[in-house]
């Protein structure tokens, strides 16, 4: 049964935020050091936000499924894109996980005197976490996971997304989810239409946009999503659920100046070490591998944390170099109305290359393949953006 009480004495470890990555941490060090109290600070009133995470199956290593796959509600064998030019079955699977089960499994697993929500963390540092209504937790260690913090150090565009979870009046038809559906009308950037069916008169679809901007008008992609639906043949009984969301998705900057405009301790993990997807900004992949890291570490003291956090997050960023550079060719070397051109481009390559892509494993040999070909953004754009980034 969880623990109601306990002493006043430090905790082993506060997690300031409970989001995917602080959850997934906390889940992990429940299982491999259930010796440790544990300390799970968030904002909200419920722990992982009003979201659904997705993953592909190369993205997550075998060895390391058991800390996802209780959570995941949805599984399928492959998925679906459309372009302008084609359309492509891919046979990666493909897993979704609602926010609610992170707060169930978090809520059932963990002793209560540690969870701790509607309180914000203000500030951190080393053995202390301050709340917003000035109350202090203290920890012998103390972890960030507080989102992306201030990001003006690097170069980002923006995947901004509007989802709905709608329940149909006949069956929609989709067998497999359709990641991107670029064959609609390009605005404000690269923009697909996302689709998970969730049941046979249940389906999610989001609006998503990689922009310039963060600016996101939920009436407007809610008015696309109904049209996109009375498009397939949709009839709509009612939305269960909506979600929103922009994520910074970095082609360029200065690493070391946007980890010293955080400050705090160096223990940082998700959006707030940069450690996401070069490619999608998706934090899945790398909370996993994350959370795994620290359950396995013999001595979580800050000094340990600290220095494993910061290499962790300084490699993820060197191997990086590649991604960001796809990245400043999509934001910066095409006009916004035919970025999806990039995609499309990518799109055609041998499977198992695309797996290696979203996991963040490219060879030199795949990276010199997604170079090759006929160009999808103008030659006089891509040499500069080259030559910058490479």
């Amino acid at each position: 049964m969880p623990k109601q009480a306990r002493s006043s004495r430090p905790y082993d470890l506060a997690i300031a935020g409970g989001g995917l990555v602080g959850g997934l941490v906390a889940m992990a060090l429940l299982k491999l050091r259930p010796d440790l109290e544990i300390a799970l600070i968030e904002a909200e009133d419920h722990f992982g936000g009003n979201h659904i995470w997705s993953f592909f199956e190369s993205d997550v290593e075998p060895e390391h499924r058991w800390l996802v796959d209780p959570l995941i509600s949805r599984q399928w064998d492959s998925y679906d894109v459309h372009f302008p030019k084609y359309s492509r079955n891919l046979s990666n699977g493909y897993f979704s996980i609602e926010s609610k089960n992170l707060d169930r499994a978090l809520r059932k697993q963990l002793p209560a005197s540690g969870l701790k929500t509607g309180q914000q963390a203000k500030m951190v540092k080393k053995g202390l976490v301050t709340l917003a209504n000035g109350s202090e937790i203290a920890a012998k260690a103390v972890l960030d996971v507080r989102g992306s913090g201030d990001v003006s150090a690097l170069d980002i565009g923006w995947q901004k997304f509007c989802g709905q979870m709608l329940q149909l009046k006949e069956p929609h038809g989709l067998e497999r989810p359709v990641i991107m559906d670029a064959t609609v009308e390009q605005i404000d950037g690269y923009r697909f239409i996302y689709c998970l069916p969730f049941g046979d008169r249940q389906i999610f679809v989001e609006d998503t946009y990689y922009a310039d901007t963060a600016d996101l008008d939920s009436a407007i992609c809610h008015d696309r999503i109904a049209a996109y639906a009375a498009d397939q043949g949709w009839q709509v009984e009612a939305v269960l659920s909506e979600e929103k969301g922009q994520l910074p998705v970095i082609y360029g900057g200065d690493f070391e100046a946007f980890w010293h405009a955080n400050q705090g301790v160096d223990a940082r993990a998700g959006a707030r070490a940069a450690l996401i997807q070069p490619i999608t900004s998706y934090s899945l992949p790398m909370a996993v591998k994350t959370a795994i890291l620290i359950a396995e570490m013999s001595d979580i003291s800050q000094k340990k944390l600290d220095e494993m956090l910061r290499n962790l997050a300084q490699n993820h960023w060197k191997n990086g170099k590649f991604y960001r550079m796809l990245c400043a060719f999509l934001f910066l070397g095409a006009d916004p109305d035919k970025r999806y051109k990039t995609l499309e481009h990518t799109y055609m390559k041998d499977e198992k290359l695309l797996e290696r892509f979203y996991a963040g494993k490219s060879t030199r040999l795949d990276q010199a393949n997604l170079l090759t070909g006929r160009p999808p953004i103008p030659v006089f754009r891509a040499i500069p953006l080259l030559l910058k980034y490479r």
